[in-house]
């Protein structure tokens, strides 16, 4: 098995020419023959730690936030699913700003399911300490931590950390070469913009498997596309408006830049939004409530238009972003989506503003226990 992947019998395809569009002439190429890949996907799901309400509609405090995203990491494994996901965030409708802190909660009460983060704002944060903090994480779960690096949608950690927004697409480039280099787990000799240089030097701990699996989250940019390929990291897609079928783009761009760059083929992820209930009506009518708050009050802040139901509706149809629903609707689109960008991870983030706890239980109990095994089952 080779990133989540396995190679089948030794059969090949012939070779065949690939042709790059580019605005200004195309360019052929041969690209080699390669093994028949056969994908075996990873199911997951992941939360920023919104702040919910209670039965009453009161606001719950950020600490019992947490202590509830820690028991949602619990029942995730419970219910058979590969993965859970905390992100980051810096403001008060989020209760998680440490996501290690709390996957290390969750490693503590598991044995199985994989713990990462979604995402990791690098930009704002100190390379050498988030590989140590999942480094520790991967040991304390016996092996079990990931995390993807971004730039992030949100900017409150940049003057919260003392960063000028100016220096967004510098600080990236350069904290991410040096994370890169930092995944070698060895003797780091670097020098960049952003930092003094380092000459020799080995960061503890190391893993016990000696790679930290590391995603690069990536929105709508080519280039970050690009970047993820040139260090040879797998790609998350997030995903949170229009046909998921239009990343395909990407996921050919991911695969030319990774043969131009020398690297095998790597895993694509998707992030996407989602809830299941057991109904469609049921699902949108729960769900839509939280979601539209949660969207208008961030809308507010970055002149978005307020958000409507018709629009809603548009995205949680067969053909949009958002995969709300049934049971068997959410497979649906899962394979959909799955099978046309060749994932090998699909997370739904069910963590929707407001929505109340008891309702995400009963979503990821779901999520596990009837969408899972109807996609594996279909994609195997």
């Amino acid at each position: 098995m080779v990133g989540g992947w396995w190679l089948s019998a030794p059969r090949y395809e012939r070779a065949r020419l690939v042709i790059t569009a580019r605005p200004e002439r195309p360019v052929a190429r041969w690209r080699a023959p390669v093994p028949t890949l056969v994908r075996v996907i990873e199911l997951g799901v992941d939360t920023f730690g919104d702040v919910t309400v209670d039965g009453e509609g009161r606001a719950v405090p950020h600490h019992q936030v947490i202590r509830d995203v820690v028991e949602e990491g619990v029942l995730a494994e419970q219910v058979g699913l590969d993965f859970f996901g905390v992100g980051e965030h810096h403001r008060d409708d989020f209760s998680v700003s440490a996501p290690d802190v709390v996957l290390t909660a969750v490693a503590a009460r598991t044995e199985r399911i994989r713990l990462g983060s979604s995402v990791t704002v690098l930009s704002s944060d100190d390379p050498i300490r988030v590989f140590q903090r999942f480094a520790t994480l991967d040991a304390v779960s016996n092996g079990r931590a990931e995390v993807t690096l971004g730039r992030g949608s949100f900017t409150e950690s940049f003057p919260l950390f003392g960063f000028d927004l100016a220096d967004y697409e510098t600080l990236f480039a350069d904290k991410l070469d040096l994370f890169a280099a930092l995944l070698r787990e060895g003797p780091v000799t670097w020098a960049g913009t952003t930092r003094p240089p380092l000459e020799g030097v080995t960061v503890h701990p190391q893993t016990a498997s000696g790679s930290l699996r590391t995603w690069i989250g990536v929105g709508g940019s080519p280039e970050s596309v690009v970047r993820a390929a040139s260090y040879g990291l797998p790609l998350m897609l997030a995903i949170i408006g229009g046909d998921p079928v239009r990343f395909k783009p990407f996921v050919e761009l991911f695969e030319d830049a990774l043969a131009e760059h020398g690297h095998a083929m790597l895993p694509v992820g998707v992030h996407a939004p989602g809830y299941v209930a057991a109904t469609d009506e049921q699902a949108r009518d729960e769900y839509y409530p939280h979601y539209a708050a949660m969207a208008d009050r961030i809308g507010r802040q970055r002149g978005w238009p307020p958000m409507t139901r018709a629009r809603f509706e548009a995205e949680a149809g067969p053909e949009g972003a958002m995969f709300v629903g049934s049971p068997e609707t959410v497979t649906a689109k899962i394979v959909r989506a799955a099978t046309a960008l060749g994932l090998s991870r699909f997370d739904l983030k069910y963590s929707a503003g407001t929505l109340p706890h008891p309702l995400i239980v009963r979503c990821i109990e779901l999520y596990g226990n009837e969408v899972a095994p109807a996609v594996r089952g279909a994609l195997a």
